[in-house]
């Protein structure tokens, strides 16, 4: 009974949405916590981690910019700060370069790979979305293309990767 509450509220309180939208953010955040309870290899959890990261250091900026908060080196330091926030905690937790948790022989951590491939895949479409708005007259080509975009990608990356270390 909450959950229809909430959404009803958000629906008709929502804000213009940013670069990265917190509906993409959430989506990613979903997708980490699914893989994880359904036991699905660390390199596709990695996937959905590094899209949450790069989701929220776009949110971050964002949000620095709005409240006008603008100093020397501050997007690689958003960048590092997340990176760090997240990925310290997981080593400490002992998900990340643990024996078990390799790749091949030449002891790759699957979540760190997951994690720098989903960054990058991330941040490839959500720059590619970008790019193909400007080229549309600052429209997109289809509605919730922002957040269709890098969660395809994600799940098509995903499948890949199932495949590919079963």
């Amino acid at each position: 009974m909450f959950l229809p509450i909430v959404l009803a509220v958000g629906l008709f309180t929502a804000q213009k949405v940013l670069a990265v939208c917190p509906l993409c953010t959430v989506a990613v955040g979903a997708g980490v916590g699914l893989s994880r309870w359904l036991g699905i290899d660390d390199v596709i959890t990695g996937l959905w981690i590094g899209g949450l990261i790069v989701s929220l250091i776009a949110w971050s900026e964002n949000w620095l910019d709005k409240k006008n908060i603008h100093f020397r080196e501050r997007t690689i330091l958003t960048i590092i700060g997340w990176y760090v926030l997240t990925l310290v905690p997981l080593y400490y937790a002992g998900f990340i370069d643990h024996p078990i948790n390799t790749l091949c022989l030449c002891r790759l951590d699957r979540l760190l790979l997951g994690t720098v491939v989903g960054s990058v895949a991330f941040w490839t479409s959500s720059s590619w979305y970008l790019y193909l708005k400007d080229k549309n007259n600052n429209h997109a080509y289809f509605p919730f293309q922002k957040i269709i975009m890098p969660v395809v990608l994600l799940i098509i990356l995903s499948i890949l990767f199932y495949f590919l270390t079963k």
